[in-house]
């Protein structure tokens, strides 16, 4: 059996411990000083942060909407506007200001372009490329083309 000055400081410092945790402020006390580790969305997700993993939706977005406009109307969109109501392409997805990352297109009737480029460039925010056959390119040290690696 413990004695009761062992009892006491044991209970005394579970009563500091818990009003510490009260104040955000103590980085001792808690592991929030780490950033956040991402966690993908779905299985082989290969985007390194939130923001990646919007940027390459919002790409399988266009690159949907783009095949879709192809097999319905026999060319593809040569404008963002022009993809509205495709597939689940929105009006409010025509703005290029994406976050992190800005939207770049630019449309032929028997080719199209799709970039999104990070507002800074890092292993978290890479670049990506995409055109006609789908296949989206990324690049963390310059701006993506169609000789940069595959992303799935």
């Amino acid at each position: 059996m413990r004695s009761k000055s062992f009892r006491f400081f044991i209970a005394l410092a579970s009563l500091v411990l818990a009003s510490l945790t009260l104040f955000q402020g103590i980085p001792a006390i808690s592991a929030q000083t780490a950033a956040p580790e991402y966690k993908p969305k779905f299985a082989g997700d290969p985007a390194r942060s939130d923001s990646e993993a919007a940027a390459l939706g919002y790409m399988r977005v266009v690159l949907r909407a783009q095949r879709q406009f192809n097999k319905q109307y026999g060319h593809y969109a040569t404008s963002l506007t022009e993809l509205v109501h495709s597939g689940s392409f929105t009006k409010r997805m025509v703005d290029p200001n994406r976050g992190d990352y800005t939207a770049g297109f630019k449309g032929k009737k028997d080719s199209f372009i799709l970039v999104m480029t990070p507002k800074q460039l890092d292993a978290q925010h890479r670049s990506f490329y995409a055109e006609d056959d789908g296949k989206i390119h990324a690049d963390e040290e310059k701006p993506a083309d169609e000789n940069s690696p595959v992303v799935k």
